[in-house]
């Protein structure tokens, strides 16, 4: 299995020329500041290839099979990722929005810095994913199944986790603005201070009146 975090000047890569196809096979491939505008490639399959800049406005990637690929500096809103397997990818300074992962399956996935808004997750699978120093708005785990998943130094905004299952997931490193779905947690690991700061909203979603 290829090192997700090798260098991409340590394997050849062929830069992309043409466009995207439904059910493709795209192997070492570079996309380089790549228009990917509007793309269809539902099926398609990309085995190490790099993204480096590349615009995945309104890309149509149902489906798609993602395998020793890194992205970085990716960028774009209405991306679909519907039904997506993401295996040993790293994604680096994203600058996504409105990006329909429902469904998905992510595995050794590692997600760094940038910023990724109304991220979709609903009934997706992720084991052993690491979200470093991002910036989450209003992400949607509703019914997704989280395993050993954690946020170290992530500020998630608006977050909701309604019917999610978690096992060792760790969120004790993590900013957790205005959450919901917090009778979810079950699984996560929380400090104690978050405890303390979220203790409000925990009664409030548990139905609890408090007394002062």
């Amino acid at each position: 299995m290829a090192d997700p975090h090798t260098d991409s000047q340590s394997q050849p890569h062929t830069d992309f020329t043409g466009r995207l196809e439904p059910d493709g096979a795209y192997d070492e491939v570079r996309f380089s500041g790549s228009d990917l505008v509007g793309a269809d490639a539902a099926g398609a399959r990309f085995l190490d290839c790099r993204l480096d800049g590349a615009d995945l406005t309104e890309a149509h990637l149902k489906d798609t099979r993602w395998t020793d690929c890194r992205l970085d500096r990716v960028r774009g809103v209405g991306t679909e990722l519907a039904g997506a397997t993401l295996q040993d990818c790293e994604l680096v300074e994203p600058r996504l929005g409105a990006i329909a992962a429902y469904g998905s399956s992510w595995r050794r996935v590692t997600v760094r810095g940038g910023k990724v808004d109304y991220l979709n997750l609903r009934g997706a699978r992720l084991r052993e994913v690491r979200f470093e120093d991002c910036v989450l708005l209003e992400p949607d785990f509703v019914d997704a199944t989280l395993t050993d998943v954690t946020f170290d130094g992530c500020t998630l905004t608006g977050v909701q986790w309604s019917k999610a299952t978690l096992s060792k997931v760790d969120l004790s490193r993590a900013r957790l603005v205005a959450p919901l779905g917090l009778t979810s947690l079950r699984g996560a690991t929380l400090s104690r201070p978050q405890l303390i700061e979220l203790a409000d909203a925990f009664a409030d979603q548990l139905g609890i009146r408090i007394r002062v």
